[in-house]
Order: structure tokens, then sequence, then C-alpha cells
């Protein structure tokens, strides 16, 4: 595979640590970055419809330009676009998943959560 999607926080400390989970668990040579600050809020509340309307877009030019296979919609540790506990993060990384699943991409959807050691772990729904 040689793009995968990667919707994230714009959080730097968070990049790497995305970058490199992704290459390695599914060979790809290039990540597709969206980013914005808690975008996993975003597309949970799907109240700023011009932000939403904009991470479609995006992902649609990863999955049918760069043929990604894969989108992961990630969640972080001490994120200051959500500053909400963990245990509210990873509902709105579920709930991010059945609204990017929605939008019916050819493409296999993640939810990835890294924590305070900057490790990144998959969540399970």
């Amino acid at each position: 595979m040689k793009f995968v999607t990667a919707i994230n926080c714009m959080d730097g400390r968070v990049q790497l640590p995305a970058i490199e989970w992704l290459k390695n668990k599914y060979n790809a040579e290039y990540i597709d970055m969206i980013t914005e600050p808690g975008p996993i809020k975003i597309l949970d509340e799907d109240k700023n419809l011009c932000l939403v309307e904009s991470i479609k877009n995006r992902i649609d030019v990863s999955v049918n330009k760069h043929l990604s296979r894969v989108i992961a919609i990630i969640g972080h540790y001490d994120c200051a676009g959500n500053p909400v506990e963990k245990e509210v993060q990873i509902k709105q990384i579920e709930n991010s998943i059945k609204k990017v699943s929605s939008w019916n991409f050819n493409a296999d959807i993640i939810g990835l959560w890294i924590d305070e050691n900057w490790e990144v772990s998959v969540l399970k729904f």
C-alpha cells in the first residue's frame, strides 16, 4: 500500500508517532495528513459544516487520487484543541468513524489513541 490517510490533530507532538505507526503497520510509503485542532471533536459535533466538508474533500483526494485504502482517525493525550478526558475522546473517535463511514469511501477506517508517552494503540469498537 503506497498511501494511508490520517485524520489527526495539528499538534506537532502526535505527527511522527502516527506517521511511523501507520507506515509500519500498513507498509505505506506516504501518509496523507489531514490535520485540524481537535478533528475528532469537529467530526463528532458536526456543527462546523465548512470544516467537516473540508475534511471530507481531503479524504476524497487521498482515497480516490492517491488510492489510500486505510483511514485512521486519531485522538491524543493533552489535546489543546479538544481538552476533554480520554473517555470522551474515545467516544468522539467512535462517532467520527461512524460519520466518515457514512461517506462510503472505499477504505477501512480505524481509530487510534496516542497516549502521554506518544505511543499509539488501536481502539476496538
